[in-house]
């Protein structure tokens, strides 16, 4: 009989930690070895740049070289790619090693450098797995903060050069919640998306943005004899304040905005601390009417927001539409200004 019954988890966990550490450290050379190949790639093509088609014939005979021999990781397009790594990453010192080769990938598919920044800052600040970054990517974050936010502003959150001050900086406008598995062609009630959330937990921060936790579900309020319930309660450490979010399957309404506001000035008044800043409410709809909410709330309003929520991803031509129609109101506003 053990003397120590955690001897066993412990060990275990020793084991497990090694080996992580060991993928690691092999991902990371191996990172590192693409790179090199990549740069003695590149300057061996600008010595025959005089030559159109020496670039195309230089990668092309390396791979019949290299492709017998070493398999399948040198073949023409991986080749192109180690030559991209490069030209996209040219400073050694400046390659992450918290990023994988995965996610490097990934990476060299954005075609923007304030983009793709902005993608290896959240990675590495969020710890995000391959499979949650090619999700960021493929929902659009980028765009999706920048339609309600300053671009400089969100790079410099995304940097650590400064802490969000507004609310509207981190939370997303829609919302993509297509983990959760609900289609849009099914009936549902308020309830069910709840559940949802919260069974996709996880998924649903990620979604949510920096600095999130959660704090209850289904929070009773009780007011002078009269009791509500506030749907979701989260706490942001980077806005340093309570979060609540009320969600509708239906379009929002007035009444919709002034229930949140009751619940946002119960949370300033009674449970926020001196040292916290104002409550931020979130009305989390399938529908909104921008009109309805800006003339709900005073026109300084910073703490009600109003995000509309997706069941599935986009296509890409979605995406562009709704792009160009922000970049459109926006430039809009500016010449009325």
């Amino acid at each position: 009989m053990l003397q120590n019954q955690s001897l066993i988890p412990d060990i275990k966990a020793i084991i497990q930690t090694a080996r992580d550490k060991a993928i690691r450290v092999v991902d990371n050379e191996r990172t590192l070895m693409y790179w090199n190949i990549g740069k003695r790639i590149f300057e061996e093509e600008q010595q025959g740049k005089d030559r159109a088609d020496y670039g195309t014939y230089l990668i092309k005979f390396l791979s019949e070289q290299l492709l017998p021999e070493y398999g399948t990781g040198f073949s023409v397009r991986q080749l192109e790619r180690y030559r991209q790594f490069y030209r996209t990453f040219p400073i050694a010192t400046t390659l992450w090693t918290q990023l994988s080769w995965s996610q490097y990938k990934l990476l060299l598919a954005v075609d923007n450098q304030d983009k793709r920044e902005f993608y290896v800052a959240e990675t590495v600040k969020n710890n995000w797995t391959v499979r949650q970054l090619e999700r960021q990517i493929n929902s659009s974050l980028y765009e999706r903060l920048l339609m309600s936010s300053d671009r400089k502003d969100v790079l410099a959150v995304a940097r650590n050069e400064k802490l969000p001050s507004d609310a509207r900086e981190i939370i997303k406008d829609p919302m993509f919640l297509e983990f959760l598995d609900l289609k849009r062609e099914a009936s549902y009630y308020e309830r069910d998306l709840e559940t949802a959330i919260i069974t996709h937990l996880q998924d649903f921060l990620l979604e949510l943005g920096n600095g999130f936790a959660f704090v209850a579900r289904q929070k009773r309020i009780h007011i002078e004899g009269d009791d509500f319930f506030v749907d979701l309660v989260f706490y942001n450490r980077l806005l340093q304040c309570f979060v609540i979010i009320e969600i509708k399957t239906e379009k929002l309404t007035h009444q919709d905005i002034g229930q949140l506001q009751m619940y946002v000035n119960y949370y300033d008044r009674i449970e926020k601390s001196e040292n916290e800043n104002p409550t931020i409410g979130i009305l989390l709809c399938a529908k909104k009417n921008d009109g309805v909410v800006k003339f709900s709330l005073p026109e300084d309003n910073k703490n009600i927001i109003a995000s509309q929520y997706h069941l599935y991803l986009p296509t890409e031509k979605q995406l562009l539409e709704e792009v160009k129609k922000e970049l459109d109101n926006f430039e809009d506003i500016e010449e009325k200004e």
